[in-house]
């Protein structure tokens, strides 16, 4: 990994392959590699908990094979607007729904754990990415609150404060994503 460079690496659990609690496939952001001695290194990783924008350290044997990211998706909440970047240079940008002030949209750095496509559900639209962002107010919903970026069956409420803390877009914006931006994209929300 070079400077700057983030990368994307699965975690195995003891006997569990690469999936958590909710049947997802998990992977962890690496954001540092460190160099305890000539021989040996453990990997500064985001952690999908509450509370939110937690990081630990793994053991290189515990991560599959790393690759490094090169899109950001930022979140900007005074905006209602996502922009996907690559490299730097913006190559997605869309209006959004948020949460309600009683459900917020968590602030904070976190990661796109996995890439939903096989249900049949309008109201998640056509595409929905699972990131490692958890509601704060909602920890009681299944898999315990995770925050979304999906599309939506009433786009005529986008944009604004309309969710329970996921990140709404209109379908074709969602699938447009959903082309672009890989498992493991670093995400701001701020």
């Amino acid at each position: 990994m070079g400077r700057g460079d983030e990368a994307r690496g699965c975690s195995h659990q003891a006997g569990s392959g690469c999936s958590d609690r909710d049947d997802t496939a998990d992977g962890h952001l690496v954001l540092a590699r460190v160099d305890i001695s000539p021989h040996q290194s453990w990997y500064r990783v985001r952690l999908p908990i509450l509370p939110n924008n937690k990081t630990g350290y793994v053991q290189p044997r515990y991560l599959s094979s790393l690759f490094v990211v090169h899109t950001h998706l930022y979140v900007d909440r005074g905006s209602l607007t996502a922009t996907l970047k690559r490299d730097g240079k913006t190559i997605f940008k869309t209006m959004v729904g948020i949460g309600k002030s009683v459900w917020p949209t968590p602030r904070g750095e976190f990661y796109i754990r996995d890439k939903l496509t096989s249900f049949n559900n309008p109201f998640y639209g056509p595409v929905a990415f699972g990131t490692s962002a958890r509601s704060p107010t909602l920890t009681d919903w299944p898999g315990g609150g995770y925050v979304g970026v999906h599309g939506t069956n009433q786009p005529r409420i986008l944009p604004g404060h309309v969710s329970h803390g996921c990140i709404r877009m209109r379908n074709p914006a969602i699938l447009a994503l959903a082309r672009l931006m890989p498992v493991g994209t670093p995400l701001t929300i701020r």
